[in-house]
């Protein structure tokens, strides 16, 4: 495995862009004209185009999919999926990369203090109510319950796909014997979180948001362990609630799935959740939990966190468990900065059984006493921003007035200098993102397809509507095609290895989250869904870059616009990409970001149907448990 240095931080990396600046950064912003596909027409449309492949390499061919092969500057460019991840390496000699914190010392409630007024509420409040005997982990999992099965309304509970309700409760007593005892994790024991349901979780199907149809072979397939995620949440103490809803395999950016229902946006109804990470959005912004886990291949983690309100965390490629993908990552969803911070540390240890994810240098919790050359927690840090200005211009104006004025703030008050950059190609690989990733989805859907088990059919019957028109074209990339997008990739990786640690070291690369202030339900969506590029390429103008690249890149809402539709202002979002490995930094940023929301005028507003799980939990009872000589139940302990 090759190995460099980054300039901006003195770091070994595998597999670092060798640095050199694109000469080529004029923006081409064409203009699609693609009409969205809805209601009897997407059905209509859909079926003509399983059946005549002429009409499926017409629509390819107008999605712009061919373009990039055509760029003479790709000629000598090596295709980037020749290399591996850029995986930033444990400094030599560095005693703080060589031994691994436990969940204990990863999660140490000093580290994520709660805010002195919270809008949303932290692990940090969970900890804090749990330490103060006010309520339990098993009262918190006895709350939640009938709004993840169902009792509480269905607006709830399609935000949910599945739920073991006997585990949750065993999950959570055993949080609570160790509270009784004394013996908490750290702070994210007893904590509550859910899992994306394209996620591994041990004895639940991955069932990517397709409705489950009984025969298939795919839908008898039980995970059997946990990913490493998930695995290392459990080892920290949080309790996993729920399997979360999502898009349809993943293949747009609205949440809207009309096979089991589309997750409710609380802050105005007549809004959709954003997806992929729909479910993990809505239960984030409702209030339900701190933190979710979801995937992102084009922005599916961080959309759905900033249209609801809350953090959303892309990591570099492979960082938190190794995919099988050149542009999905595995990442946390948080209420708060902080939520996304303490879920990424613990998510991010290395995993001594993978070969690729386990050669990244460990993250740290800091302490007073530490001293460490891997340049994690790095308060001397340069706070620089770069702004590609052309492509920022594109977004509509509340957005831009939004970041404006988040951009300012962060100069004025937080210290922050702005520099101009210049992007190469971006119209060129925000189409190439978009048809590798549709290759990707073509290739995993065939995959859920088993003649040999006894599947019947074609692979594309198991899906709805829109997936068949987007998977039906996106199936007709062509092998020269996929070689021209990855050659693509590396130029684009070059280019930003220039910008990191040549010529801005330390910057983020900051703009907004989508070029749309959300986006609006229509009526006719609701029963076959909607397919919708043009829109969809509004809504992934600015995420697809760290998909394409690798780097890691951070959502947080920045501010909240009048709605063209329904009652409650939207949310809208900002983003920050690094340097490969510089998710704490990006967390830092966040935090700042956050820290501007809170000090506008009336603070960081909720839902109007935000739910209080700390004051529910306070008021459930639930069965009394006895540790040692204490009885633990609706009053933590009680002497006996």
């Amino acid at each position: 495995m090759p190995s460099s240095q980054s300039a901006s931080s003195k770091r070994a990396f595998a597999n670092y862009p060798l640095p050199k600046e694109c000469p080529n950064t004029s923006y081409n912003n064409q203009v699609d004209k693609n009409p969205p596909l809805r209601g009897y027409s997407l059905a209509i449309a859909s079926t003509f185009l399983e059946k005549f492949p002429s009409l499926q390499t017409y629509f390819w061919s107008t999605a712009g999919f061919g373009t990039v092969k055509d760029i003479r500057y790709l000629d000598d460019a090596q295709a980037r999926f020749l290399q591996g991840s850029v995986i930033p390496l444990p400094a030599e000699g560095d005693a703080a990369t060589t031994t691994r914190q436990t969940p204990a010392e990863l999660t140490s409630p000093a580290a994520y203090p709660a805010q002195a007024a919270p809008r949303y509420h932290s692990a940090a409040d969970f900890h804090a109510m749990y330490k103060s005997g006010a309520a339990t982990p098993l009262q918190v999992a006895t709350a939640l319950l009938p709004y993840i099965t169902g009792d509480r309304g269905a607006e709830h509970a399609t935000a949910w796909t599945a739920c073991k309700r006997d585990e949750v409760l065993a999950e959570a007593r055993a949080s609570t014997e160790r509270w009784a005892a004394g013996k908490p994790i750290g702070v994210l024991d007893g904590v509550p979180f859910g899992v994306k349901c394209d996620t591994p979780v041990a004895g639940y199907v991955n069932t990517f948001g397709i409705k489950p149809q009984a025969g298939l072979s795919f839908f008898k397939k039980v995970q059997e362990e946990d990913c490493w995620p998930v695995k290392k949440m459990r080892e920290a103490g949080a309790i996993m609630v729920g399997r979360l809803n999502m898009h349809e395999v993943g293949m747009d950016t609205t949440g809207c799935n009309p096979a089991i229902g589309t997750p409710t946006n609380w802050y105005n109804k007549s809004y959709y959740p954003g997806g992929s990470s729909s479910g993990g959005g809505s239960v984030l912004g409702v209030g339900l939990i701190p933190i979710s886990i979801g995937t992102d291949a084009g922005g599916s983690v961080r959309i759905p966190a900033a249209f609801n309100g809350c953090f959303g965390l892309k990591v570099t490629h492979d960082r938190t468990m190794a995919m099988n993908s050149l542009m999905c990552v595995t990442g946390p969803l948080g209420a708060t900065a902080s939520d996304l911070r303490a879920a990424y540390r613990v998510m991010a240890q290395p995993n001594p059984e993978c070969e690729v994810q386990g050669k990244f240098a460990p993250t740290f919790c800091p302490s007073p006493t530490a001293t460490s050359n891997n340049n994690n927690n790095n308060n001397s840090r340069p706070k620089l921003l770069g702004i590609c200005k052309a492509w920022v211009e594109l977004a509509k104006p509340p957005v831009r007035a939004c970041f404006d004025a988040a951009v300012a703030h962060l100069v004025e008050k937080q210290g922050y200098t702005v520099v101009d950059i210049e992007l190469p190609y971006l119209r060129e690989g925000q189409v190439g993102h978009a048809a590798g990733c549709l290759v990707e989805g073509v290739d995993h859907a065939r995959m859920r397809h088993d003649p040999a088990a006894g599947d019947g059919g074609s692979w594309l019957d198991m899906l709805s509507y829109p997936s068949r028109v987007v998977l039906s074209v996106g199936q007709h990339t062509r092998g020269v095609d996929y070689i021209k997008i990855m050659q693509l990739r590396q130029l684009l990786m070059r280019h930003l290895a220039h910008l990191y640690s040549e010529k801005h070291p330390g910057m983020l690369i900051v703009s907004p989250l989508s070029a749309m202030p959300g986006w609006a339900k229509h009526p006719a969506d609701a029963r076959f869904g909607v397919s919708d590029g043009n829109t969809t390429f509004e809504n992934m103008r600015y995420v697809w870059l760290s998909n394409m690249t690798g780097c890691p890149s951070v959502s947080a809402p920045m501010g909240y616009v009048e709605p063209k539709v329904g009652e409650g202002r939207v949310p809208v979002g900002i983003i920050a990409m690094g340097e490969w490995g510089e998710e704490e930094s990006l967390l830092d940023w966040a935090a700042d970001v956050e820290g501007y929301l809170n000090g506008m005028e009336g603070g960081r507003p909720r839902p109007k149907e935000w739910i209080d799980v700390i004051q529910l939990a306070k008021e459930t009872e639930s069965e009394e448990l006895e540790v040692g000589d204490v009885k633990v139940g609706k009053q933590r302990q009680q002497k006996l």
